[in-house]
């Protein structure tokens, strides 16, 4: 075995055929991104060049590709169906600096790059890659052959792992054979694709991969753990269990790896409680209407998942604070021409901590957290609540009950028309009322405002955060209707002073010019 492979955790994966090679060949060609570098190994016959030619019409997209050995010209180049593929050979190499008077490095910038015999100039392979090696294995017959995978470098592991764990899940599930369309993904590190099998019927794949420990802020604690985020995909799986043991409609989980952050899940489809026209009036009702029934329910803080307590955590002061804060970290510099001072910040802090505090002295309930349009789908075959299929709960908590209401009628990607949102306002209070006499309109609709504009803040700076950190501007058109709802909440009595402190230090925050 080549030097080139030493010492390095290996996978393999047994090719009883040509068929089976030609399977991984194609595997391969999808599992591959832009800047990918792969070095193929293994004696003469053992079927490299097969396996490339595979890989190579696959990832082009043009299965009558010719592709050329390049033992004599040293390297081929093609257009791939996304991005330039490189083949060489390294056979006849007589040393890294054959590579360099051709410009090999200039070849495979941007490039998914496919080397045979890259042992041969093993010093000038980059440190992340995976190499492959085949080895013959005659004992179990003529063309029964391993493949050896090695992974190098953090990233082309980690995605190796990833990768090869989805196609475990998958092959244990039954859906295999499913053809996998990316989706557009949400505001966190999340994927999802929609699988189709050969009968036509579909199911989603989350990837969740376990969230990495973040930096420590404060009482050496993340952002993430202050703020109660999930940091598996556990969470997503209890609540889902917890939420159809209510009878509600949560996605079926036909396969799930806690360990690899993967579920296979129900597909609720493409319809939300927004239609054509945008947001449906009666689709809107009946999400407030759910929310009601889930309020009048006493729910527990724990739910028993595969043997063992899941305990929701409590969306807390500290949770609501470092919220907020985002607002002052990430908006005010950016978008509200500068942060306020430190004292200014103090005053802030300490006037959400008053207005805060009569909200969460009232008894908690389930809170979805992300509660809004684009997670709320319309099963329009389904009966009464059951007909709305809630997915995005992994983040849940027992917090106010008016937080998630908030979530839905004052939504971030649509207008809900005030009187729309007036009604079922109304509507909610009057479940709750006829159910609990000692529901108190008044104190609801203040913690409602409360929790709106709690809400608001928080997505000031988080979509701000989207746009400057990672690179999603999109979320900054959506600024503006967040602004409007921060300042229609803030004209209720119980946040005046707050109201005081941005007409202030952050008069953008209201639609208002900077003084």
């Amino acid at each position: 075995m080549s030097g080139l492979h030493s010492d390095l955790p290996v996978e393999i994966v047994e090719l009883e055929d040509e068929a089976a090679t030609a399977a991984l060949a194609r595997w391969l060609a999808g599992f591959a991104r832009a800047g990918d570098f792969l070095a193929l190994t293994g004696e003469l016959g053992a079927g490299k060049t097969a396996l490339a030619r595979v890989f190579l019409r696959e990832a082009a997209g043009d299965p009558e590709l010719e592709t050329p050995s390049p033992t004599f010209t040293l390297v081929q180049m093609y257009e791939g169906r996304e991005t330039p593929l490189v083949h060489a050979d390294f056979y006849r190499l007589s040393g890294p600096e054959d590579l360099r008077q051709i410009g090999f490095d200039e070849m495979t910038e941007g490039a998914v790059t496919l080397v045979e015999w890259g042992e041969r100039a093993s010093a000038a392979l980059p440190a992340e890659r995976l190499d492959i090696t085949l080895v013959f294995d005659s004992a179990r017959g003529p063309d029964h052959r391993l493949a050896e995978f090695r992974p190098r470098g953090l990233i082309m592991t980690n995605r190796f792992k990833a990768a090869r764990a989805v196609e475990a899940l998958l092959e244990d599930a039954g859906w295999a054979e499913g053809k996998r369309v990316q989706m557009y993904g949400d505001a966190s590190s999340r994927a999802y694709e929609r699988l189709t099998d050969p009968l036509g019927r579909t199911a989603i794949l989350m990837i969740a991969p376990p969230r990495p420990p973040g930096p420590s802020l404060r009482f050496g604690k993340s952002y993430a753990e202050i703020a109660r985020l999930s940091n598996d995909i556990r969470a997503f799986l209890a609540m889902d269990e917890g939420l159809r043991a209510l009878g509600y409609s949560a996605p079926r989980v036909y396969a799930h790896s806690v360990a690899d952050g993967l579920a296979l899940i129900e597909d609720f489809g493409t319809e939300t409680i927004v239609d054509s026209n945008g947001v449906n009036p009666s689709r809107y009702a009946e999400a407030a209407a759910l929310l009601a029934d889930l309020h009048m329910r006493p729910l527990p803080d724990l739910i028993m998942f595969e043997g063992e307590p899941y305990v929701l955590p409590p969306y807390d002061i500290d949770a609501m604070l470092i919220e907020v804060e985002l607002a002052l970290d990430w908006y005010a510099p950016a978008i509200a021409r500068g942060a306020p001072s430190s004292g200014a910040r103090m005053q802030f802090l300490n006037l959400w901590r008053e207005i805060l505090s009569p909200v969460l002295a009232e008894p908690p309930t389930w809170t979805l957290r992300d509660y809004h349009s684009p997670n709320i789908h319309w099963l329009a075959e389904r009966n009464g609540l059951a007909r709305l299929g809630l997915i995005d709960f992994q983040d849940a908590v027992m917090g106010p009950p008016a937080y998630d209401l908030a979530s839905l009628l004052q939504d971030a990607r649509q207008n809900v028309p005030d009187d729309v949102e007036a009604r079922l306002v109304a509507l909610y209070a009057r479940r709750r009322a006829q159910a609990d006499p000692g529901f108190d309109l008044e104190t609801f609709v203040s913690h409602y405002a409360v929790m709106g504009a709690q809400r608001a803040t928080k997505i000031l700076g988080l979509f701000t955060r989207l746009d400057r950190r990672d690179g999603k501007p999109q979320y900054l058109k959506l600024l503006p209707r967040i602004e409007e709802t921060l300042a229609r909440n803030l004209a209720h009595p119980t946040l005046e002073p707050l109201q005081r402190w941005f007409e202030t230090y952050m008069p953008h925050a209201l639609g208002e010019p900077e003084a």
